[in-house]
């Protein structure tokens, strides 16, 4: 099997946009759950309502992949992810680095899906010399002095940041030194690479911050529809006072029965 220096994937080749690249993954994890359960064929409203887009952009993104599908059949499920699989490059084997294994590294290193989308995690790497050698997910922790030779001997080209904000840039200097070229970083920090080199960036807090807004603005929604509601409440009883009025704008004392 190739490793991942060996090949790089085509998608910029061939001049798929980038906002593509990013759903295709969604569409293979749909297009994986209906395989495991041996549906041959989907429809796009079937498989954009699986991945939550719509069906025109989905039909749209893959043409970029020379796929169209079959009027009236829908699209073949096992080409579909053989063809997504081989543009994103999940077809060979990419060795990745975890650097700083805490809490969160640790649960990367455990986490059971990467073997199955084409990544092999190459080695664990941390700063704290009490790491080297405690085995984590099956695999002993390296210490960071070690850190070029591991991803020249692995011949790695992805790795992933899970340390302290303060260590991140560092870390990812001395990857990018030593030859990767495209790195996932859990660390709360903005890291600064030269061209050429590809950062994901995944912080929670900022994606608790956002969902934070909406509920927020849910919230006030509610409060808005409260306040109508209660403004209609006063407008209806001004109403109906008004219509208990007599001739001189003065409420009888005595209503008619």
């Amino acid at each position: 099997m190739a490793t991942g220096r060996t090949h790089r994937p085509a998608t910029r080749s061939r001049g798929i946009p980038e906002a593509t690249v990013a759903r295709l993954p969604l569409y293979l994890r749909a297009l994986t759950a209906l395989s495991e359960r041996s549906v041959p064929t989907v429809s796009s409203e079937e498989l954009a309502a699986a991945a939550g887009v719509n069906s025109a952009k989905l039909r749209k993104d893959f043409s970029y992949l020379g796929s169209y599908g079959t009027r009236g059949v829908g699209y073949d499920v096992e080409y579909l992810v053989y063809q997504i699989s081989r543009e994103l490059g999940l077809t060979q084997d990419w060795p990745v680095v975890i650097v700083g294994i805490g809490n969160l590294g640790a649960a990367l290193a455990n986490y059971g899906g990467f073997a199955s989308r084409g990544f092999r995690v190459a080695a664990l790497i941390d700063a704290d010399p009490a790491m080297a050698g405690k085995p984590v997910a099956g695999i002993a922790v390296q210490h960071t002095d070690e850190l070029e030779h591991i991803i020249d001997d692995n011949g790695v080209s992805i790795g992933v940041i899970a340390t302290p904000a303060g260590a991140a840039q560092q870390v990812c200097d001395r990857l990018v030194a030593a030859g990767v070229t495209s790195i996932l970083n859990f660390a709360p920090t903005v890291l600064t690479v030269p061209d050429g080199v590809d950062v994901r960036k995944v912080d929670l807090s900022i994606e608790l911050q956002i969902l934070a807004f909406h509920e927020q603005r849910k919230a006030g929604d509610e409060g808005a529809v409260t306040a109508a509601a209660a403004r209609a409440a006063v407008d209806a009883s001004a109403s109906s006072d008004d219509d208990r009025k007599g001739p001189d704008g003065d409420v009888p004392a005595v209503m008619p029965a």
